[in-house]
């Protein structure tokens, strides 16, 4: 099938000639395959960008998995498709919620012009908490799109996810949430759509609990890329062009000691205006506490309109903030919705994180020195294509949700 280029939210794009897969590697700093293809343990990454695209952009910042993720499906910054964070305060409801209902959502995604206008659409995501957003507006029961998250696999069914028992389709059990293999498992199912379902465009969404665990060139770490590799290669058999971008990059968050090197920001502030004056919304939250106990380097907060311009002008002298701005400078350095961002914006320097109170983070489980992500020393992420695409890189500012543009309008 071959139509005319789809235009959404302000960007035009060309019908793929070929099937196109855009494949977001949660967490993966350029170091992990730099360091992968030196150490040899990605050979067909290797040969692909020495003839395609090999280049660098900026994420999303906060530089967290939802916002970045909405971006790229999007093409679009926060402050236009309304997903600032993992989770964020809800004025009006007055609770503080997860940022995974497609309510949020304020604008269509790059998958729901295309599949509107006929083409074949496949999005398999690590975790079930970007599921529904990614897969908005797409009509699973129409027999052109299915959406499912490796989480959550067995239970897939062709009402919700245009796929039955995802899990037994693949002949794989269904992995930990907390293991490469619930990112291998997308890669296999990516695979076997393409064999099966054949997509215009596949989008594959992986989990950073190794980026978290791991540094680039590690073992486990190279273990984690050489299987991206294997699988990187078999979709290239098949004809795919092939585009790679990373929701966010990931930096060593400790100190001397090995233990978070942390900022209290609720104990801060209730120290400077009294208890229950503030409150501290910390956008990295989600239900998957072992990568990162909450902590990341980005953080809102709510405070009296009569104390903002002295908290804020505090907290730039306060050691380990790199940045201390109102909602107003904030969002328009970072794009973001003013009606969801709090009072002020507090980004740290690299080797820190921002909490809330010492009492509200259980550490317990980070088994390693903590690894996190969310400012801007996280900013910098692979833009990557198996064809020849450096006409995009033109003087550009490149982002990461300049991948779809990539892959469509470039590499074919």
């Amino acid at each position: 099938m071959s139509k005319d280029n789809v235009t959404v939210n302000g960007r035009e794009y060309s019908w793929p000639k070929q099937p196109v897969v855009v494949v977001c590697i949660d967490g993966s700093e350029p170091a992990y395959i730099e360091q992968a293809i030196k150490d040899g343990v990605m050979p067909y990454m290797k040969k692909a960008l020495a003839s395609g695209a090999d280049l660098r952009a900026e994420c999303v910042v906060p530089s967290f998995t939802n916002p970045n993720n909405l971006s790229i499906v999007t093409g679009q910054p926060p402050k236009v498709h309304g997903i600032c964070g993992n989770y964020f305060y809800d004025v009006d409801a007055d609770a503080e919620v997860m940022m995974n209902d497609p309510k949020f959502l304020r604008v269509p995604t790059i998958f729901k012009a295309f599949f509107d206008e006929g083409a074949k659409i496949a999005v398999v995501t690590a975790k079930d908490k970007l599921r529904t957003l990614l897969g908005n507006g797409l009509d699973v029961t129409s027999g052109r799109a299915i959406c499912f998250s490796s989480e959550r696999s067995a239970e897939t069914t062709l009402a919700d996810n245009g796929i039955d028992d995802a899990a037994s389709w693949i002949g794989r059990e269904v992995p930990s949430v907390y293991s490469a293999e619930l990112s291998e498992f997308i890669f296999a199912s990516g695979v076997k759509l393409m064999d099966e379902f054949k997509p215009d465009l596949m989008y594959l969404s992986t989990t950073d609990y190794i980026q978290h665990k791991h540094a680039p060139g590690t073992p486990v770490a190279n273990d984690f890329y050489a299987m991206l590799d294997k699988y990187m290669a078999e979709l290239d058999a098949r004809g795919a062009v092939i585009a790679l971008t990373a929701d966010h990059g990931m930096k060593p968050k400790f100190g001397s000691d090995g233990q978070p090197d942390v900022i209290f920001l609720q104990d801060v502030l209730d120290d400077w205006l009294g208890a229950g004056e503030a409150r501290v919304i910390l956008p990295i939250t989600d239900p998957y506490v072992v990568h990162h106990g909450a902590l990341g380097s980005f953080a809102t907060a709510y405070i009296p309109a009569d104390k903002r311009e002295e908290v804020i002008e505090r907290f730039k002298s306060l050691d380990g903030i790199m940045e201390s701005l109102s909602r107003e400078e904030g969002c328009a350095k970072f794009e973001l919705p003013e009606d969801r961002t709090g009072d002020i914006i507090l980004v740290s320097t690299a080797n820190k994180v921002l909490g809330t109170s010492v009492s509200r983070h259980d550490l317990s489980a980070l088994k390693e020195p903590l690894r996190s992500h969310g400012g801007i020393s996280e900013q910098i992420v692979p833009l990557l294509c198996n064809r020849p695409a450096g006409a995009i890189d033109d003087g550009r500012r490149l982002r990461n949700f300049d991948i779809f543009d990539m892959a469509l309008n470039f590499a074919q």
